[in-house]
């Protein structure tokens, strides 16, 4: 009789050919992988023998295995939102108390139990609130949007609250002060819980700590795409530590890791050997019938999480949807949204911004156009075949950067291109004059583009635009066309002319499939950082 656990009857699967296939050899060897880490080269598995059934055949709880929560850094964390929420609550209704009640008449004469309301009982009914929205659940915290979506969602039942108990008590008001108070708050809990996920990804990126340490559990091919994937981004703090596989034993031998690899063992116990807080199902690892549910009941109480990693990459979640039938839990993924209201919208929004700015950035515009021509006789503006929305070609304008002659002086440097794909670039290219590398450093000879957006070649926010020097795109290249190209992107703020050819076109199919106008909006404030900062521009 085979171990209970669903994790069990994967190592049970382990036949003697496997095992032959494997030793039970911990060392793997080491080398460098070339950016200052190491790979693992899968020689050996770690083969663990199914333990027997725990008494009456009746499987055992995590709640009995593991009784302490491994994942600890969420707890000052949240303590330290719980101060700043308080102390923007109470710092809302001083504000709003003092500048709109203070020149009321009484107001001096206020009793106790007024101040005990506003500074003590409305900034904890403010905490109960956040609480009961799952603003401090662990899950939502340092990445996305569901944590602000969550604060707001609790103004709102603090506004309903307040409105009604004013209105129920007849109590002497202003809606100013009212108002004052909730928005005042909301703004506050915002700002503060934005500074403290900026520290909290300064922490991660610096010292490696405050993460999600995961076991991954898959095929080795499929828990290796989810590795790259949570890996993208250090901000997200997801740490995995180790690889389970559950198949494909021969076939992995030799191939790198960059995490020690795992076969036959109770995962449970490798979750507390190598201290994580978090199994992530990869791909079709859960194929199994009744797998899954028997692991999730195995983790009630141990303070383990259980996330399912589908075969859906680059899909936002706005567009996947659970839609369960028959207690059986379907990923439902929508159709990007191409067309429609939002579009329209959109489409006004560029054409108004563009208007707007190239009237206002006149003077500005004017001077770089002056900067030029005493830097380097010839044209202001740098004139260019891209190809845009659909396929169709525009000419783009921006500031030229490079000498008049830069183009008979490209094929001397082709050698020295630091990028892949279809551009060329240089970090120090010797075609470009001295005020033409301010301007790209400050990303302000991309302003001339307000053009195109005026004229509907471009948007704010779109794809990067690709020189048309065949008008053809193969591949998934081709999908980038479905919208118009963008000004700045998802490429722009991720790293620009750091990124390689290959992440920068995943950048832009992202956008493409997920985009929003929310998300053109947090693209564009993005921006102004990566501007600011002059990232990957060159």
């Amino acid at each position: 009789m085979g171990d209970p656990s669903p994790y069990g009857e994967w190592a049970a699967r382990v036949t003697r050919e496997d095992v032959r296939e494997v030793t039970t050899s911990l060392e793997r060897p080491v080398t460098s992988n070339g950016r200052g880490g190491v790979v693992r080269h899968v020689d050996s598995f770690e083969i663990q023998v199914p333990s027997p059934p725990p008494p009456n055949g009746v499987p055992r709880s995590a709640w009995a295995r593991a009784r302490r929560r491994v994942s600890r850094w969420h707890r000052p964390f949240i303590l330290v939102l719980l101060v700043l929420d308080f102390g923007a609550a109470v710092l809302a209704s001083y504000f709003a108390v003092t500048e709109f009640e203070t020149a009321r008449a009484g107001f001096q004469d206020r009793p106790t139990l007024f101040n005990l309301i506003a500074y003590v009982f409305l900034p904890c009914g403010w905490l109960f609130t956040l609480w009961a929205n799952g603003a401090y659940d662990r899950r939502y915290l340092g990445l996305g949007t569901d944590e602000f979506k969550r604060v707001t969602r609790a103004s709102l039942v603090v506004a309903a609250s307040v409105s009604f108990l004013v209105f129920a008590t007849k109590t002497d008001l202003s809606r100013m002060t009212v108002g004052g108070v909730l928005l005042g708050a909301l703004l506050l809990i915002w700002f503060t819980r934005y500074v403290a996920r900026q520290v909290l990804h300064l922490v991660r990126r610096r010292a490696g700590v405050a993460g999600h340490r995961m076991i991954l559990v898959g095929t080795l091919p499929e828990a290796l795409e989810v590795y790259t994937a949570v890996t993208r981004n250090p901000s997200a703090g997801l740490v995995p530590v180790g690889i389970h596989i559950t198949d494909g034993y021969a076939a992995a031998r030799g191939m790198e890791t960059p995490v020690p690899v795992y076969a036959g063992r109770d995962v449970l116990g490798l979750v507390r050997e190598l201290g994580a807080d978090t199994i992530a199902v990869c791909g079709s690892a859960s194929a199994e019938p009744g797998e899954l549910r028997r692991l999730a009941w195995q983790l009630e109480g141990s303070g383990v999480d259980l996330v399912v990693a589908p075969q859906l990459t680059d899909i936002a979640g706005p567009r996947v949807h659970i839609r369960p039938i028959e207690g059986l839990p379907l990923l439902h993924v929508e159709e990007p949204t191409l067309s429609g209201p939002a579009l329209l919208a959109k489409n006004i929004l560029d054409r108004v911004a563009a208007a707007v700015g190239l009237i206002v950035l006149l003077p500005l515009l004017a001077g770089i156009a002056i900067g030029i021509k005493i830097s380097d006789k010839g044209p202001v503006f740098f004139r260019q075949p891209r190809v845009g929305h659909e396929g169709r070609t525009f000419r783009v304008w921006k500031f030229r950067t490079m000498y008049v002659d830069a183009e008979d002086r490209l094929a001397a440097l082709v050698d020295q291109n630091e990028t892949d794909g279809m551009l060329f670039k240089i970090r120090q290219d010797p075609r470009v004059f001295p005020f033409g590398r301010f301007l790209r450093a400050s990303s302000v000879d991309e302003l001339p583009q307000l053009i195109n957006v005026l004229k509907g070649e471009m948007s704010l926010v779109g794809p990067r635009p690709l020189p048309a020097d065949d008008g053809d795109f193969l591949g998934d290249v081709r999908r980038r066309l479905l919208v118009r190209p963008g000004i700045t992107g998802l490429w722009q703020v991720s790293g620009r002319s750091d990124l390689s050819w290959d992440e920068a076109v995943r950048l832009d199919l992202y956008y493409v499939d997920n985009w929003s106008l929310a998300y053109d909006l947090s693209i564009l404030w993005r921006t102004i950082g990566v501007v600011l900062a002059r990232k990957g521009a060159y």
